[in-house]
């Protein structure tokens, strides 16, 4: 009974922790204050009154469970973005997502070495964490309302592809500094074949998939979801052992499930969005765990927001101008792009990886990226929406829809089609009856704000609304170029 009684109090614990950090992602409808900060402080601060929290958690342990956490989010990123959407903006993410890491990485290096006084490698190490950047932080500030335009696409897929990139960079980092003798080729060599078989199995393995999805049947429909997230943990493994970027081909396998029609989508769809909204809560926590913030040094906390300060007003907007400057995005998007490159649960799962490793300074450099992530979240994060009205960037409000209109099918629906209006497309601002569409094509309805719409032919559509189609299946992609 002992036991029982031990286990029960472990269990209401864990269950209200989880209950407030649940509840606490509300704070950013509140306060412009990201959740993430919220649960990273806590974690740490908790850590820091009960020393015991952090003996008990090593950052082995903690790396993997943000391994597994950060699977999961890049596989439900890949399904909100969908492959349409990613092929819309590719220039602009690519380029950024790629070209941006090295650029950032660079610089960081040069900063942590000139300004710290810190060795190449622990600079090299620097550079490699800082790399990567994290939307879920901006779009926990702006709550229920929608970045529209390139912007926002831009944002959430450079996170998808650079998350990936900064791994494979951060592992040729450490690969370099624990051999002696090494070149920078060595860098150039592991991320060109991460980066390279990761593209190949996640383009083989999304089809696969989706190929699955289709063809198996289940004893029940709460399956489906529990094997899209199986399944994608066998893509990141299967890659992973053949010295490819497992990250890359869960986005990619994303991408591919968010706009393919199989079996159960609302039911998967649901069950990953909230599954990676767990994953973040936790990967924060643990995270936080990790970290001895009452035995920062003062020089610590100072070198960490001078480098805070070098990422966002020399970085970041040094990046941006290199890599989107020949893309369609305008200048105030660009600036937009430059300020939310926040930061995230992945540098310092970055710099995790390099104590794991033993390279000569990680422990430093931990509390340094820690820091970092801090000023980054709070300093830049809480004015994200003051940023976007003064540059007028357009959003819009998703109010809570707790009821839906939900239609089980024994047979997949032929030539019903869904569609979102982005800004700038041929539909955005055009009536229901100047869309253009072939005589054979009839718009069903349209929802805007979570309200259903007549679709009369004078009826004008606005940026965000989304458009039920009924046409042919082969006349799919040609009606998605009016809406964008």
């Amino acid at each position: 009974m002992s036991e029982l009684t031990d286990f029960a109090l472990i269990v209401i614990v864990v269950a209200g922790a989880s209950s407030l950090a649940i509840v606490s992602t509300q704070l950013g409808t509140w306060l412009p204050v990201p959740a993430p900060v919220i649960f990273l402080l806590a974690a740490a601060g908790a850590a820091a009154i009960v020393p015991g929290l952090r003996d008990d958690l090593s950052i082995r342990t903690v790396e993997r469970v943000a391994v597994v956490a950060l699977i999961v989010v890049l596989l439900n990123g890949g399904m909100d973005i969908g492959w349409r959407r990613f092929r819309a903006s590719a220039v602009p993410i690519v380029s950024i997502g790629v070209l941006g890491t090295f650029i950032t990485a660079g610089v960081m290096t040069l900063a942590a070495h000139w300004l710290l006084g810190l060795s190449w490698t622990a600079s090299g190490v620097v550079g490699a964490a800082l790399a990567p950047t994290d939307p879920a932080v901006v779009f926990s500030v702006l709550g229920r309302r929608e970045i529209g335009g390139r912007s926002g696409t831009t944002l959430e897929g450079e996170a998808g592809v650079n998350d990936p990139a900064g791994i494979a960079l951060m592992l040729g980092v450490i690969e370099l500094a624990t051999h002696p003798g090494g070149s920078f080729l060595i860098i150039v060599e592991d991320f060109a074949k991460e980066m390279a078989i990761g593209l190949v199995v996640g383009v083989v393995g999304a089809r696969v998939l989706v190929a699955a999805l289709r063809r198996l049947t289940l004893g029940s429909e709460a399956l489906y979801p529990v094997m899209v997230l199986v399944l994608a943990a066998v893509l990141y493994a299967a890659t992973s052992l053949v010295s490819g970027s497992g990250f890359l081909a869960v986005f990619i396998a994303g991408l591919v499930l968010g706009d393919a029609t199989t079996p159960y989508k609302l039911e998967v769809q649901r069950f990953q969005g909230s599954l990676a909204g767990l994953a973040e809560v936790v990967v924060f926590i643990a995270l936080g765990l990790t970290v001895d913030i009452a035995g920062l040094s003062a020089t610590t906390w100072l070198h960490g927001a001078l480098l805070a300060v070098v990422l966002a007003v020399v970085a970041r907007p040094l990046t941006v101008a290199v890599t989107l400057v020949r893309t369609a995005l305008s200048g105030r998007e660009r600036v937009f792009v430059a300020w939310s490159g926040l930061k995230g649960a992945v540098p310092i799962l970055l710099a995790a990886f390099a104590v794991i490793s033993g390279v000569e300074g990680a422990r430093q450099v931990y509390g340094l990226v820690f820091v970092v992530v801090l000023f980054s979240v709070l300093g830049q994060g809480t004015l994200v929406p003051w940023i976007a009205r003064r540059l007028a960037i357009p959003m819009h409000e998703h109010p809570a829809q707790p009821w839906q209109l939900h239609v089980p099918l024994s047979e997949e629906p032929e030539g019903v089609h869904e569609f979102r209006v982005t800004a700038g497309s041929p539909a955005a601002g055009a009536t229901v009856g100047g869309l253009g569409l072939g005589d054979e094509d009839w718009v069903s309805f349209v929802v805007r704000d979570g309200r259903t719409l007549t679709p009369r032919d004078g009826l004008v559509l606005a940026t965000g609304d989304r458009v039920f189609v009924l046409a042919d299946p082969t006349r799919q992609d040609v009606i998605a170029r009016v809406f964008g």
